[in-house]
């Protein structure tokens, strides 16, 4: 092979591989322009949402979409990871009780759950869901991004919070269960731990994995049956990334008790070992633009040289 049809073939190889990994996350192909106190969310809006169900058709849990093969949770939702044949995953889904035309259904084949989880209070409630099959890429199946460890979430961020949760305690979504969407801030660790210090009898300690979301007053918050659902949070670029996994509560949207999550930052190493060519949102993924700029730019000089 001449050194010109060389050059060529390296080429047609690198713009290959570039064309393969070029799914983005975090976008919203319908809408880019339950939830207690929440609103129906627009068909789509929300495209990584998932339905985790058992094979008897009752909702357990929500969870997002992060590569073509893996869903993100948490961990409760999962009491026995080593028995997933109960288990089924809905993408696409926007109403539990109605006909979805856009969703899809996957078997699970694995769990990854971090080491040392015991219960949501104690930390580390994040699970990792391998699929069975790939899911198929659509306006309505799409990946949220995920976080780099040096992301930062500040307190008073406006963020989503998305679900087919109880719309109050012990109130499940009433009709066909529309997908829920409702606004809420993010709360500091400081602030949600004297919160939650103001509660009569029971003890909550927000660790260095949790985050908090909500309002000192309540009124809006996740709730059961959002549980490993996700809190996301758009960029200044318009990217959305999940900041947390919908993880306990002390009731449903009451004062001084606002939801907390698995604060997602914390478990990137976990994630990058467990999925296979995951980037997440921040550092790395402004390197691997810088390093995508460079190779363009040799490629293009590439191009002039082989056309004189």
């Amino acid at each position: 092979m001449s050194p010109k049809s060389q050059f060529r073939a390296i080429f047609l190889c690198v713009i290959g591989v570039l064309a393969s990994d070029a799914q983005e996350c975090g976008r919203s192909p319908i809408v880019e322009n339950r939830i207690v106190g929440g609103m129906d969310a627009i068909d789509g809006a929300w495209p990584w949402q998932v339905d985790i169900q058992l094979t008897t058709a009752i909702h357990i849990c929500g969870g997002s979409i992060i590569s073509e093969y893996w869903v993100l949770s948490a961990a409760h939702c999962f009491p026995n990871p080593s028995d997933l044949s109960s288990y089924v995953v809905y993408v696409g889904r926007y109403q539990l009780n109605g006909w979805n035309q856009h969703e899809g259904m996957y078997s699970v084949s694995r769990v990854v759950i971090p080491s040392g989880y015991s219960e949501p209070h104690n930390g580390k409630d994040l699970a990792l869901v391998q699929l069975s099959s790939p899911v198929t890429w659509s306006d309505y199946v799409q990946p949220v991004c995920l976080p780099d460890s040096g992301t930062l979430f500040p307190e008073g961020l406006l963020c989503f919070v998305t679900g087919w949760g109880n719309v109050r305690d012990s109130v499940p979504l009433p009709g066909l269960g529309t997908l829920q969407e409702v606004e809420v801030p993010i709360i500091s660790q400081s602030s949600c731990q004297e919160m939650y210090q103001t509660h009569p009898t029971e003890q909550v300690d927000i660790l260095y994995d949790m985050i908090c979301a909500g309002y000192q007053k309540g009124g809006k918050d996740s709730c059961q049956g959002d549980s490993g659902g996700p809190l996301v949070c758009k960029m200044v670029n318009g990217t959305w990334v999940q900041a947390g996994v919908v993880s306990f509560g002390l009731g449903c949207a009451q004062e001084n008790q606002p939801g907390v999550y698995a604060r997602v930052t914390s478990y990137s190493s976990l994630i990058r070992d467990a999925v296979p060519g995951i980037r997440l949102y921040g550092r790395a993924a402004k390197n691997w633009c810088g390093r995508a700029a460079m190779l363009v730019s040799w490629l293009s000089s590439l191009l002039i040289l082989l056309q004189r």
